[in-house]
């Protein structure tokens, strides 16, 4: 269990109708948003339509009992998630012994997060707030969801989509997958290539429960394609070994951008471009329902607040 040693304010400020907002978005749903904020859902509405007047834009389609973002819906989100977080440091700066922010955060996180994204954030983190212990875990997304799931992690950040009931998920950041392959790849030198074309090439791909992976079968399926129509050379656990192998190769393979920065500064590898295939995805944070310790939370608005100056 997490265990914090805080002597924080406990009257915190902040700007509730964007709480109520970025709560009901996360959620997609007005009822689990009132439940979770402990007020009424006709009070979730009113927010909501009161900050929809307010700028003139719906910020939700309403589908019968379901609900998703708008177009100015998501803008909103990304700008609700900023300013929650300079709340949050504004309350962190003002708050009584601030040095004294203590304790043991169990900590998991998907392979390419843990590997290109935390390492920078965790090493800021530790700077501002020394005697928090961080334990981290790596896994993939699979079995972060399952530690998170069976209490043995306070606090995940996950490649993949919501899939569980069972966990409350919160998007972080945005990631894209790119096909990469060998500059020294003398079999293709082109800067692109078709769908049909992409089913000949040899393509190394993660391991089953990869966030990775479940990207590609979901881009694939957008245009009419699977994985069994690809010309499959091998399956990999992590995008280091599969940029190692890529060296020594003519194979190619989706890899989070994040992963191949340095590889495409250092012309290592080199992205083919493979126009009408979608592989855009989010990171997200998981933790289980009604788990909102203050240290979580703390370190949950570091990473919005500071990840653009990190990577």
């Amino acid at each position: 269990m997490l265990t914090v040693g805080l002597n924080l304010k406990t009257d915190m400020i902040t700007d509730f109708r964007l709480r109520v907002f970025k709560t009901v978005a996360d959620r997609l749903s007005f009822t689990k948003a009132s439940n979770e904020l402990l007020i009424s859902q006709p009070a979730v509405t009113k927010h909501i339509g009161e900050l929809e007047r307010q700028l003139g834009v719906p910020l939700f389609v309403r589908h019968g009992n379901s609900i998703t973002l708008t177009a100015a819906g998501e803008l909103m989100l990304d700008y609700a998630n900023r300013i929650l977080a300079l709340y949050g440091n504004l309350n962190d700066a003002f708050a009584e012994n601030g040095s004294e922010v203590a304790g043991t955060l169990r900590l998991g996180a998907s392979t390419t997060i843990a590997q290109y994204v935390l390492p920078g954030l965790l090493a800021a983190f530790r700077r501002r707030y020394p005697d928090v212990r961080i334990e981290l875990s790596n896994g993939n997304t699979y079995q972060i969801e399952e530690s998170v799931a069976a209490d043995r992690l306070d606090f995940g950040l996950i490649e993949g989509k919501a899939s569980r009931n069972t966990l409350h998920y919160e998007q972080f950041m945005r990631d894209e997958l790119v096909l990469v392959t060998s500059v020294t790849n003398s079999s293709f030198r082109r800067m692109e290539a078709g769908l049909d074309e992409l089913k000949t090439l040899p393509l190394v791909i993660r391991e089953n429960g990869s966030g990775t992976l479940d990207v590609v079968e979901q881009a694939l399926a957008g245009v009419g394609m699977s994985l069994r129509e690809m010309n499959i050379d091998i399956q990999l656990g992590s995008s280091e070994s599969i940029k190692r192998y890529l060296y020594n190769s003519g194979s190619f393979a989706f890899i989070s951008v994040h992963a191949v920065l340095d590889e495409l500064m250092q012309n290592k590898l080199r992205v083919v471009e493979v126009p009408k295939l979608d592989m855009q995805r989010k990171f997200s944070f998981v933790t289980a329902h009604g788990h909102r310790g203050r240290l979580t939370e703390l370190f949950k608005q570091f990473c919005i607040s500071n990840y653009n100056r990190m990577l």
